[in-house]
């Protein structure tokens, strides 16, 4: 894909044509990325992602037994990220945001100003962490 610029981020991998192949990408991605959540890699015949159908777009919520326990609209009409959020929250509790922090030689009055400001341009608040779009199967 264009977007995986080899130039840029080093992303350049064939077709996987086997799970071991696949294995060694996902592990690569995991390494070089951080990426702190789990997820499974789907088989060959890509099953997960024929059965979650997260085309164009879907938000699933993947409980720790391995079933589904959200499934999102449909998008673009129906594809609502506040909602998972607000789902997530109900059965987690909420996601806590830590302060900013004062920027070296700034007065706290005048970061204080200059969070209110940012607040009046972008009211809504930082996206809490959501759920991984499924494309892992057991």
């Amino acid at each position: 894909m264009k977007s995986n610029l080899k130039d840029k981020d080093d992303v350049c991998y064939a077709q996987p044509k086997t799970l071991e192949q696949r294995l060694v990408i996902a592990n690569d991605f995991t390494k070089r990325f951080k990426f702190p959540l789990p997820f499974g890699i789907d088989d060959m015949s890509n099953a997960a992602n024929d059965a979650y159908a997260a085309w164009p777009e879907r938000l699933y919520v993947i409980d720790e037994s391995g079933h589904i326990a959200y499934r999102g609209g449909m998008g673009p009409f129906n594809y609502n990220p506040a909602e998972v959020r607000e789902w997530l929250a109900a059965r987690y509790g909420a996601v806590k945001h830590e302060a900013p922090k004062t920027p070296a030689g700034a007065t706290p009055a005048a970061t204080k100003s200059a969070d209110s400001a940012a607040a009046a341009q972008s009211p809504s608040a930082p996206p809490a962490p959501a759920a991984v779009p499924a494309t892992a199967s057991k």
